[in-house]
């Protein structure tokens, strides 16, 4: 059997990865505004890494908004099309190695899945996203970009930036410890610097996005979440994640090429029984 592709168009980037079998091969992005552009640069550009030619590719599967710009086979391989809720979902299993999740994929908003086995469903989601990041950036600190935003929060203090429940009540509260956040920016001290601006935009995103998948968990009664998407690579995510978690006995885990869960799930479909799919011609 030849190689199967899997390719999410997005609207800024293009993410593609391979699969021998049950071995995945490769995954990467390239940036484009144009889908079909970017669809093809990244097919090529996989071929030249791995040094195949078209004819060890048997198929070809795309989703994402931008697969809508697929009408035609590309390059002459077969190629179909993935539902891409189907594919966050199955995508997010396989890279953790779960049977029954509740996938997040955070992009520029954030979609929730709730996955089990070979079945998905798209249970909602928060226009909060990267472009939440990016909008409030360049807004409040002109930063413009995710990899100086990232660097200007890494010397933030939010004590300078958000209320705690330390701040308001002198009790300790068992469910609830000191350092919770109890108003995001609602502690602007006059010491808040650039940097503790930054880190308390990524405090709300992440804090706002964690807090809608606790309440899907409560709701689906499971106890694991799983992080996708481009925001996973911001190193702060983790640590806000990893309260959350603590805070509230839920498992996030943000699995290795989590990035690219997407592109993984629209591959995986191919082979996956009961999976709908539609060929393009």
């Amino acid at each position: 059997m030849g190689k199967v592709i899997g390719i999410d168009l997005g609207g800024s980037t293009t993410k593609i990865v391979g699969f021998d079998g049950k071995i995945m091969i490769s995954p990467f992005l390239v940036r484009a505004n144009d889908p079909i552009a970017s669809v093809y640069g990244a097919f090529g550009k996989f071929l030249s890494i791995n040094s195949f030619k078209i004819e060890d590719i048997e198929q070809i599967m795309v989703t994402g908004v931008g697969s809508s710009f697929v009408d035609s086979r590309l390059f002459g391989i077969p190629t179909a099309k993935v539902d891409e809720f189907m594919a966050i979902g199955l995508g997010g299993l396989f890279l953790s190695n779960l049977k029954k999740a509740i996938i997040v994929s955070m992009g520029t908003g954030t979609a929730l899945v709730k996955a089990e086995n070979n079945a998905a469903v798209h249970l909602g989601g928060t226009g909060i996203g990267g472009g939440t990041l990016l909008g409030l950036s360049n807004r409040m600190l002109n930063v413009r970009h995710f990899d100086e935003l990232i660097e200007t929060a890494s010397e933030g203090n939010l004590s300078n930036v958000d209320l705690t429940i330390g701040d308001i009540s002198k009790e300790v509260l068992e469910t609830l410890p000191s350092e919770t956040t109890a108003s995001n920016f609602g502690k602007l001290s006059d010491l808040v610097t650039k940097a503790d601006l930054a880190l308390g935009i990524i405090n709300l995103v992440f804090q706002t996005i964690g807090m809608v998948a606790v309440f899907n968990t409560r709701i689906d009664n499971t106890k694991d979440v799983v992080l996708t998407g481009n925001l996973t690579n911001v190193p702060q995510a983790k640590n806000i994640f990893d309260q959350l978690s603590a805070l509230y006995n839920v498992n996030f885990q943000i699995p290795e090429h989590a990035e690219y869960a997407t592109a993984v799930g629209a591959a995986i479909c191919f082979n996956t029984e009961g999976i709908s799919m539609r060929e393009v011609l």
